[in-house]
């Protein structure tokens, strides 16, 4: 079949001409998504089948292809009619792997197929588990964590829809407690610091802790802490040179004289590590594992190292090393060694030799796309001679094999199933720190490991993804016989609305929608610098998320809240104007006078800066209407309306237009001692600069512009194109002094900072985050 007659079949199940061409790029997925297309009538398929159809082909595994004709028969029936019933039978499928057929009751029961979830049921459920945090949630009202209630019902009803189950949640907690008071969106107050003990990180457990409590290596679900340190105090994790206690951690006869050795060299403290890949861009879910290695550290007066993962010198730029410390300090952590992998060239050589002479490594000639998947053929050189072997990892190592002829791979089968994976390619290429030394490279699964092990890392702590590495992790440092950390497991984080794919994010400026890697409507960590997002902020984020197993995905929201919590009390308020409409205030003295402008109004001796106020002034245009709808409080030919801080009233005497739109209001004004209170006060400025203002908007429309169900058109076709707007305002003149990274409330707009394009000439503000939609009101 020629590229476009697949490109054709791909649209007639309902994907778009872009989406099909990326298919066809993707050689696993357009073969599965063919082998669906023969099984059915594709000219009949019902409206939405086939976009679950190509859910199947984009999530089905190797080695269950031979199910593909009898799940995709349940999803034409309608049967399987949902993202998550195909998922349960992926799961089914491979859990009975080995099987010729498939037990169609077992199946249809493991996929709830026929079960259907009323909304009675699902109001029935909630309401059951509602009335077991009853109390808690009177008590913490609008800062009681919904989830638990959630995840509770799903537990009961597992096919229920999860947005009609939150929708639900949301109900029963309004009409329990009613809207939300001022008290709910007020901010919560700062917990006071206690003072720690200095011998503190060296405690042991409690022995009913320490022993009397099983304990795996995935990180115990915890929710969220006011701050890091609080939340790195709650992990359940074992203490230095507790190893051996860990559930799944591998006991040799050497053990316990390794763990007496790494206890001196350590001195029984605690040593984790955070071990990025110098290619590209932090983003916000590093952010997460920051805070978590180097908090975690911290919190028991331990030492995290920042090692680079410099193992692959095709990929590899100066300015991702560089851009990576200054993230980490920026988010305020001092690493205490900055190491790279490649430090250890020599040393993980040594051992690679070592295990070959073990006859636990072999060197392979099959070639990349032959191993690739769940279920390769083995290798027929798995048993070739040690000497071998030896020699030709020599050869490798002296550039003597082309690039893609040999690997060396280890002699181990993963948890997920796949066996032997590589532990040293070739690569002719010269690296950034070891120059042309070596045309070999070792693997993530080869190095990471060995680097923990000769850095004494204690707690080896990374994402979910890496569980299924855990088994090689601990084979290879007892192959080695050299001492083993633990590996613990937490749930990476995603963020809806966004994308963090280096490759996506290239393609989004490629393709002009972004303009660089740190542009204000990315999640990238430059970027969020950039946009005004105080690295504390991004911390109390980080802290309130806890740390869980589960990989899920939360709302930018959240972040939002978290920078609103920081910057109410950091930021200091200022009056600026977006939309500027002319006011002469014509019984105005002849001179200007000096206002007082409070910094923080909620603390008015706190600080102070003081602003001018003339004859001509201007205001928000939105702030005066001359045919006002009912309800509205602002000014009015026939309402008057305060200048916030001046201490005058103004009321309209004239309004004068061109070609029928206000362009100027002449008002009288009155002092507020002695005119009427009006119905809202407003900002304002007088004698102004003009500054540049640009606002952001969310780059995407839905929540996860990477699902294929969602957006079958692909990432691209999901950016809005109203994403940023730029104005030209008037601001408070004391503001020429601004310089980049300072950050303001402007009063009843939002929070914002000074961007880095400000020059002498021009002042460049990036909004933050808006106010909460009943601020300014």
């Amino acid at each position: 079949m020629s590229p476009e007659e697949t490109i054709e079949n791909f649209k007639k199940i309902g994907l778009s001409e872009l989406k099909a061409k990326e298919t066809l790029k993707n050689a696993n997925v357009t073969k599965f998504l063919l082998q669906v297309i023969n099984e059915v009538d594709v000219d009949k398929l019902q409206p939405g089948v086939g976009l679950l159809l190509y859910h199947l082909a984009t999530k089905i595994k190797p080695q269950i292809a031979g199910k593909i004709s009898f799940i995709s028969k349940y999803i034409v029936d309608g049967k399987l009619d949902s993202t998550l019933r195909i998922d349960a039978a992926l799961e089914y499928a491979l859990s009975h792997v080995n099987e010729k057929s498939l037990n169609n009751k077992e199946f249809e029961e493991a996929c709830g197929v026929g079960i259907v979830v009323t909304p009675e049921q699902v109001e029935q459920f909630v309401e059951k588990h509602m009335a077991k945090y009853k109390n808690e949630l009177i008590e913490k009202r609008y800062r009681f964590n919904s989830g638990i209630v959630m995840q509770a019902v799903r537990a009961d009803l597992k096919w229920a829809d999860g947005k009609a189950i939150k929708n639900e949640v949301d109900v029963q907690i309004l009409d329990l407690l009613g809207p939300k008071t001022e008290a709910d969106l007020a901010p919560l107050p700062k917990v006071k610091k206690e003072a720690k003990p200095s011998n503190e990180g060296n405690k042991k457990p409690k022995k009913e802790e320490s022993q009397g409590t099983k304990v795996t290596t995935d990180a115990t679900d915890i929710g969220g802490a006011a701050s890091i340190s609080e939340l790195m105090k709650k992990l359940p994790f074992h203490a230095p040179g507790d190893n051996f206690k860990t559930d799944g951690y591998v006991v040799t006869p050497n053990t316990k004289k390794l763990l007496e050795e790494h206890l001196k060299i350590t001195g029984g403290k605690v040593r984790t590590r955070f071990p990025p890949e110098p290619n590209g861009i932090l983003h916000i879910g590093h952010a997460k594992a920051i805070n978590i290695n180097f908090g975690y550290a911290a919190a028991h007066d331990g030492v995290c190292f920042l090692r680079y993962d410099d193992t692959n010198p095709e990929k590899e730029e100066e300015k991702f090393f560089v851009g990576i410390k200054d993230m980490v300090e920026w988010l305020g952590y001092k690493p205490y060694k900055i190491t790279h992998s490649s430090d250890y060239f020599d040393q993980l050589y040594e051992w690679a030799v070592k295990l070959i002479n073990k006859d636990m490594a072999y060197v392979c000639h099959q070639k990349a796309e032959e191993i690739k998947g769940f279920n390769p053929p083995p290798s027929p050189w798995r048993n070739r001679p040690i000497e071998e072997s030896l020699q030709l990892f020599e050869d490798m190592k002296n550039g003597k094999i082309d690039e893609g002829d040999a690997t060396l791979r280890m002699k181990i089968t993963l948890e997920e199933g796949k066996q032997d994976p590589v532990a040293y390619r070739i690569k002719f290429l010269p690296h950034h720190r070891t120059g042309n030394k070596w045309c070999i490279y070792p693997t993530y699964d080869y190095t990471h490991c060995l680097c923990d092990s000769i850095e004494h890392i204690t707690h080896s702590l990374c994402t979910k993804e890496f569980q299924s590495r855990r088994s090689s992790y601990y084979w290879l440092c007892n192959a080695l016989d050299i001492y083993c950390p633990v590996q613990w497991e937490y749930g990476r984080l995603n963020v809806n609305y966004t994308v963090v794919s280096k490759r996506k994010i290239a393609k989004l400026i490629d393709e002009g929608f972004v303009n660089d890697w740190d542009d204000p409507r990315l999640f990238t960590l430059t970027a969020l610098r950039r946009r005004g997002v105080p690295s504390a902020a991004v911390n109390a984020f980080c802290a309130g998320l806890g740390v869980t197993g589960a990989v899920g995905a939360v709302d930018p929201a959240l972040l939002d809240a978290a920078v609103r919590d920081h910057l109410n009390t950091s930021a200091p308020r200022t009056m600026v104007v977006l939309d500027p409409l002319k006011i002469t205030i014509t019984n105005f003295p002849n001179e200007a006078i000096s206002v007082k402008v409070p910094d923080f109004p909620n603390e008015p001796d706190k600080s102070f800066h003081n602003v001018v106020l003339d004859k001509t002034l201007y205001i928000e245009a939105n702030d005066f209407k001359e045919q006002p709808e009912k309800g509205y409080r602002r000014l009015t030919p026939n309402q008057t309306v305060g200048l916030r801080h001046a201490g005058f009233i103004i009321k309209v005497s004239k309004v004068i237009k061109d070609n029928g739109k206000v362009i100027e209001v002449e008002c009288t004004a009155e002092s507020t001692e002695s005119a009427e209170k009006p119905k809202a006060f407003i900002h304002w400025v007088s004698q102004p600069i003009a500054v540049e203002v640009r606002l952001y908007e969310p780059l995407f429309k839905h929540k996860n512009p990477e699902d294929p169900v969602e957006v079958p058109g692909g990432f691209l076709s999901d950016c809005r194109t109203d994403t940023l707007s730029v104005v030209r305002a008037y601001a408070d003149a004391y503001l020429k002094c601004a310089k980049p990274h300072d950050k303001f409330q402007f009063e009843r707009i939002g929070f914002f900072s000074v961007d880095s394009d400000t020059n002498a000439s021009n002042i460049v503000f990036n909004r933050t985050v808006s106010l909460k939609e009943d601020s300014g009101k």
